[in-house]
């Protein structure tokens, strides 16, 4: 029985290598088999995706591997907030001394008369 073409893309989706992934899919096939009886109908395919999920879900939760992506993320962000604040203070100070200066703004479309 062929394996979905989504079957790479789930398994990394859940840490897991493609070959527990394709054994996780023969075992999902054999058990909407005897639950299904008939192979070959979207019954039987909407089963076996299912038990896959579901098999493939048990997998990830049996892997220790921690998922630190987002709160590395909220620390970038965490990070640049005080250069993103700097940038726009730089900016205000920058408008200010133009206006007290008398000079043009170069952000001004409008043509001096």
């Amino acid at each position: 029985m062929k394996a979905p073409k989504l079957l790479p893309w789930y398994a990394r989706k859940a840490g897991v290598s493609l070959e527990r992934a394709e054994a996780l899919w023969r075992k999902a096939v054999r058990n909407a088999t005897d639950r299904i009886g008939w192979v070959g109908n979207s019954d039987f395919w909407g089963a076996a995706m299912d038990e896959f999920r579901r098999l493939l879900a048990a997998e990830q939760a049996t892997l220790c591997s921690p998922h630190g992506e987002p709160i590395l993320r909220s620390q970038i962000r965490a990070w640049q907030l005080p250069l993103l604040a700097l940038e726009d203070m730089i900016h205000v100070v920058a408008h200010n001394w133009r206006q007290n200066l008398g000079l043009p703004n170069p952000r001004d479309t409008r043509k001096a008369a």
